[in-house]
């Protein structure tokens, strides 16, 4: 067998000092011999006002909002809602009420409102269906420079016993969702201390349990009032550690995402088949925004991307938004303990039941929040995304990618990433200023997906749009 001859340290050295150091930071071995040379330097790609969020989030007080929300005994959406103790009536103005307070602490900084829906439900015992008034409360820290543009953070209002229906028992809903309500609000404590260009929003949303009947309500609103949604993060259930499968870890969280947007047209669709991007679409690229903010911040914690719109036949309150074309992901932890999951409260064959506090690990909870924050401040501080991106290069063998230009007071420039199409996160990349059309030279188009993220003075990237 014939042996390839190695190359010496020295010429590997030289190589390497070949390369912009951005460059080589960020390129696997293999892949660096490809890296086409750039003479720009790109921003710091961390930002010290993103560690100083991130260490604001409060287990204390996460624990105190989540101890709040279930001792409202039921959240579920047919519920009292004139108690001023239980029910979702009761859940929802101490939702808005704690808004308000951040305002305050502000400077009147968001605005705050009910957003209400009425719902043709069926209530447990009705014997027609009855409705149901389904309410959301929503917070908007308005951005500076685009403030159309929205990044968004969302958990549910309600929660549910064994029966969905059942609006009297008990059903504290701890970690199903009052600790992802709760990761909402904290997340707006500690972001409403800086200002954006892009709107950051807070939405608590109801009736998820019965159908997704606020989230549905709410991409209505946005789609018939034209927002640009950046991305929408729904967190649901970001408090347990101890899964059923018997595995305990506060070390790994789930990201799920669509691969494409179901509002795609017939001709993307064919478009596709030549041009690949099964797993890019904008979904898609959120949660790869979301796992690289791990990576980047965050030691000892990893987000692992699902590639499946939500868990095996169930769903969350980010498919609303995907449904209407919006890009959305799911956060939630990595192991599920389904016998504190839309269960009554017992004792059965030794094995206590239902969704209670003490099934909480808070600290686990403020870490996942820390994530959302972190995503939405990057995401908000980032320049617009260029709105489409073109490649070029079909038996040829270099790639041009052009782009169109982004207008943003704080634009720096442009990355372009591009990796094999095996790989799941953007892996190779070059950042070039002041142009709209690169050549990466020697990159075979054939072999490679490509993409182009817009980024800012401070170091903040948007999401990567997906080259064709």
């Amino acid at each position: 067998m014939a042996r390839t001859a190695r190359p010496s340290i020295l010429a590997l050295t030289l190589l390497l000092c070949a390369l912009p150091v951005a460059a080589r930071a960020q390129q696997p071995v293999a892949a660096r011999a490809q890296q086409p040379a750039s003479t720009d330097a790109p921003p710091p790609a961390r930002d010290a006002r993103i560690y100083a969020t991130i260490d604001n989030v409060s287990a204390a007080r996460l624990e105190s909002d989540i101890r709040t929300l279930a001792g409202f005994g039921t959240r579920n959406t047919y519920s009292d809602t004139l108690s001023a103790t239980r029910g979702i009536g009761a859940a929802r103005r101490w939702i808005k009420a704690e808004f308000d307070r951040i305002s305050a602490d502000c400077g009147g900084c968001l605005e705050v409102s009910y957003q209400s829906s009425v719902v043709q439900g069926r209530p447990q015992g009705a014997a027609e269906p009855q409705p149901v008034n389904v309410v959301n409360v929503i917070a908007i820290l308005r951005g500076t420079t685009h403030p159309n543009r929205y990044v968004i953070m969302a958990g549910d209002i309600d929660s549910r016993a064994s029966n969905g229906a059942d609006f009297t028992s008990d059903a504290p809903g701890a970690n199903d969702n009052a600790s992802g309500m709760a990761g909402v609000l904290e997340a707006a404590r500690v972001l409403t201390q800086h200002r954006y260009g892009k709107s950051v929003v807070f939405m608590g949303l109801s009736g998820e349990e019965q159908g997704l009947w606020g989230g549905q309500h709410m991409a209505r609103v946005a789609r018939a009032e034209g927002w640009i949604i950046e991305g929408v993060l729904n967190n649901d259930m970001i408090g347990n550690i101890e899964g059923l499968d018997g595995v305990i870890d506060n070390t790994v969280f789930r990201v799920f995402s669509e691969p494409t947007p179901v509002t795609e047209t017939e001709q993307e669709r064919r478009a596709r088949r030549t041009s690949g991007g099964e797993v890019d679409g904008i979904s898609r690229q959120l949660a790869r925004y979301v796992e690289r903010i791990t990576s980047e911040y965050f030691t000892n914690l990893d987000a692992m991307m699902i590639y499946r719109l939500d868990r095996f036949g169930r769903g969350g309150h980010h498919r609303p938004f995907n449904d209407l074309g919006f890009p959305g992901v799911r956060i939630m932890e990595a192991h599920e303990n389904y016998t504190r999951q839309h269960q009554d409260i017992r004792i059965e064959n030794g094995i206590a039941y239902g969704d209670v506090v003490e099934g909480v690990n808070f600290d686990y909870a403020r870490r996942l929040t820390g994530v959302n924050a972190a995503v939405m401040a990057s995401l908000a501080w980032a320049p617009s995304p260029p709105d489409t991106v073109r490649i070029r290069g079909a038996v040829r063998p270099s790639t041009t990618l052009s782009w169109s230009p982004v207008s943003d007071p704080g634009l720096a420039g442009y990355k372009i990433y591009w990796r094999l199409t095996t790989e799941p996160q953007w892996t190779r990349w070059v950042f070039v200023s002041d142009v709209t059309e690169h050549v990466l030279e020697n990159i075979i188009i054939d072999n490679y997906v490509f993409g182009v993220a817009a980024v800012g003075t401070s170091g903040h990237e948007s999401a990567v749009v997906f080259g064709r």
